[in-house]
């Protein structure tokens, strides 16, 4: 197998979405019967064309960093109604951005001449479904919710709330909080019916968990009567008599989601449950632009029981004790009015997810508009399935403004605070929102967080938790101040530079060695990392072989490559020797990753069609709504080519996708090869 280097590339002008009729707007939006309007500057037709390498516009990620609800929701609205600048004068400024090569990505493992297409011209081209770690690929194709034959907990009706005199609902809350010597609570059913005590009997276990109901009658009359049923042993444990004891105190359900980050979409679920963010769990976060499917799972009790909280306190609580049990009949609901996704596939589990437990995705991705000949194509795929592709990090790690992370990243490890603040905080060349560049220009000229931070209505972003953190413990302790960005935002971007390291690398390591496993090259046995030696070589192929991130806890090659680790890290002037940091957090462990990945379940088939807005597959969702498969010519006016592959975590679909068209996917070859950039 031969290697191939990147040549130069070039690109024709791609098709204008704004050339789209609003009617594809509208039919874009697959799960609401409302339009989303606005643009995202992450939402721009992604085109790769030229010969015989190309060039493909990465999806960009934006940075979320959690805070307030009410802030969160500020700095949405202004971050949508942001729009600096036309098409032209953003592509201009994304020349400052990165190419592959300035982290690293410069080799292909194919031989096949390269050809051009178009991913993502459509959102719904490119579709992700998560596979767990039990290997079933996550599928939406259920809108059930499971039947529980203990206790029926579907939301309380309205009546629930009223059927209830405000007398009867003090009398309960005593009884409930054991205020008093009452052991129960006797309500008259007025207009009794059976309809009517079965209200009643609901209204009392919905809003006072803990007691139970019997009907008496007394004096030819009829009584529901409240009770608790364990006596005092039912406020000390309350889950005990308000929850079944055969339902898990998880409900996982699978979210199907268009054109939606997944945090996004889990903060839209927060608000409309009423809880915090953080009572929801997942495997792995999923890219914005694209159809994606993923399990979820929220913590449906919540045990906010505290017997040490004053009277008062604890009965707060209780009275809202409903509002924090999330049942599947709850998260069924909201598909009334969720917009772009949906929630199906319910069930109740003892456990919450964990990031990372995951066995991969499974992609199904449309290239539209290939040039490729039948040949070509048959090459390029032929290789993806039998040989793979170079495992770089893609360009998504490495940001998409003039100060990669990983240059940030690198001035954290030198213990260069100053060098920190200044990175995140200087005016840089590039695409940034307005008030971003007039935040940056604030700073450079008074070095006073507290009018910069003035300029940031947004909150949220790196900037302005770094800001805040510079007012709160002064401009002499920037290491407190940069502890108050979010760990997983301050660690990024140290992991941006293992990754700009790897990358490097592994291209010196294939361009000096190929695509064969060689003497001193490291393999894993189980979880240990071992070299490879003489005698043993030809019991290995390149897909055995794995190289380091560096850290204090691995080892490096035996050859040439374990050499140029260690003068890459002596140029940023670091010690591979000394990777541990003062702060524990920015201590690296290191960790390996293979350098070929091959992708398995690799399908593909050449789709003719006309309409370049009509779908060319059916996704969950158009199944479970009974939508019939789109009908293609057999000889349209363009070509696509559908492919479908699985790939472990952490691996980059686009790096696939690269190996396959022949690429470059950063933004900045893209919009230097391009008249328009297009949102």
């Amino acid at each position: 197998m031969e290697t191939v280097e990147m040549n130069s590339v070039s690109l024709k002008r791609p098709h204008s979405e704004d050339d789209v009729t609003n009617a594809d707007e509208i039919k874009r939006q697959k799960i609401s019967e409302k339009s989303e309007t606005g643009n995202d500057s992450g939402q721009s037709v992604e085109t790769v064309t030229g010969q015989p390498d190309k060039s493909l516009l990465e999806d960009t990620k934006n940075e979320i960093i959690p805070n307030e609800e009410s802030e969160e929701q500020e700095d949405e609205e202004l971050e949508d109604s942001d729009e600096d600048g036309d098409p032209e004068s953003f592509a201009d400024m994304m020349k400052h951005g990165l190419t592959e090569s300035d982290v690293g990505i410069t080799k292909f493992v194919s031989s096949h001449k390269g050809f051009s297409g178009i991913l993502k011209e459509r959102y719904s081209d490119f579709v992700v479904h998560e596979i767990g770690k039990d290997g079933r690929v996550s599928h939406l194709d259920d809108f059930s919710v499971p039947v529980d034959d203990e206790v029926n907990f579907e939301d309380p009706s309205e009546e629930t709330f009223t059927v209830l005199s405000d007398e009867d609902k003090q009398r309960l809350e005593e009884l409930q909080l054991l205020k008093n010597k009452e052991t129960s609570v006797a309500i008259e059913v007025i207009e009794d019916t059976k309809e009517k005590r079965t209200v009643i009997h609901q209204a009392v276990k919905s809003l006072f968990p803990g007691l139970e109901t019997k009907t008496e009658d007394r004096d030819g009359k009829k009584y529901i009567i409240a009770y608790h049923a364990a006596g005092k042993k039912a406020l000390a444990n309350p889950r005990k008599h308000s929850w079944p004891k055969s339902r898990g105190s998880y409900c996982h359900f699978v979210l199907y989601k268009e054109n939606k980050d997944t945090m996004d979409a889990i903060n839209v679920l927060s608000k409309f449950l009423r809880v915090k963010p953080n009572i929801f769990s997942y495997m792995g976060t999923k890219d914005k632009r694209a159809i994606t499917v993923q399990e979820i799972a929220v913590l449906s009790w919540n045990p906010i029981f505290f017997l040490t909280e004053h009277s008062e306190q604890l009965q707060r609580r209780l009275t809202t004790v409903f509002a924090h049990l999330i049942t599947a009949q709850r998260l069924a609901h909201l598909n009334k009015c969720l917009m772009n996704f949906k929630l199906g596939n319910f069930s109740y589990k003892n456990h919450p997810l964990k990031l990372g437990e995951l066995q991969g995705n499974h992609f199904t991705v449309v290239l539209r508009n290939i040039t490729g000949t039948d040949d070509q194509i048959e090459q390029a795929m032929h290789s993806l399935r039998e040989i793979g592709f170079i495992n770089y990090y893609g360009m998504q790690r490495f940001g998409t403004t003039a100060v990669p992370t990983y240059q940030i990243g690198r001035a954290i490890l030198q213990n260069n605070w100053n060098e920190v603040m200044d990175l995140i905080l200087k005016p840089r060349p590039g695409a940034e929102k307005g008030y971003l560049v007039k935040c940056r220009e604030e700073w450079a000229k008074t070095k006073d967080p507290a009018a910069a931070l003035k300029k940031l209505p947004v909150k949220r972003c790196v900037e302005g938790q770094l800001l805040r953190g510079l007012l709160k413990y002064g401009m002499k302790n920037i290491i407190s101040a940069f502890g108050i960005i979010p760990r997983n935002n301050r660690l990024m971007y140290i992991h941006s530079y293992q990754s700009y390291v790897w990358n490097n690398m592994v291209s010196k390591r294939i361009e000096e060695y190929g695509l064969r496993a060689v003497p001193g090259d490291l393999t894993l046995k189980g979880a240990t990392a071992v070299h490879i030696e003489e005698g043993d070589v030809d019991n290995y192929t390149i897909h055995d072989v794995v190289m380091p991130l560096p850290g204090f806890d691995v080892i490096y090659p035996k050859h040439k490559i374990g050499e140029a680790y260690k003068e890459m890290l002596v140029a940023d002037n670091l010690d591979i020797n000394n990777m541990r940091h003062k702060i524990r957090d920015y201590s690296l462990s290191g960790a390996y990753r293979k350098i070929i990945i091959r992708p398995q379940n690799v399908n593909w088939e050449v789709v003719a069609y006309d309409d370049p807005r009509i779908p060319l597959f059916t996704t969950d969702l158009d199944k479970l709504e009974g939508k019939p498969l789109p009908v293609l010519p057999t000889d349209g006016k363009f070509r696509a080519l559908k492919m479908e592959f699985s790939l472990p975590p952490s691996t980059y679909a686009t790096m696939a996708i690269r190996e396959v068209l022949k690429m470059d996917t950063s933004i900045k070859n893209q919009t230097q090869l391009n008249t328009t950039w297009l949102r």
